[in-house]
């Protein structure tokens, strides 16, 4: 009789490494603005919901460039540029 016990043999895996579940949509609510160039970037955010997540990034990154350029629309003047202030008098003349 032997004390030794024989190795016991490694398991193989029989199953596949599991797969990442497929990404589900998040469906979160957007509700308009009115403002055309605001609410298009705000739809393009349910471009994530078909994404993994390594491919969000790009999405926020453009949505996050395009608000900021609305935003900076905002910012430009409409019309004419309104006239330069009066320069005050030098009464030292």
């Amino acid at each position: 009789m032997s004390d030794t016990m024989p190795e016991a043999e490694p398991q193989q895996a029989h199953d596949p490494a599991p797969q990442p579940a497929e990404p589900r949509p998040l469906d979160v609510p957007r509700t308009a603005t009115g403002d055309a160039d605001v609410d298009a970037q705000l739809e393009r955010l349910a471009d994530v919901d078909h994404l993994a997540t390594d491919g969000h990034i790009e999405v926020y990154e453009d949505v996050h460039q395009g608000l900021r350029s609305a935003l900076t629309a905002l910012d430009a003047r409409q019309g004419p540029p309104a006239p330069a202030p009066p320069r005050p008098y030098d009464h030292r003349s």
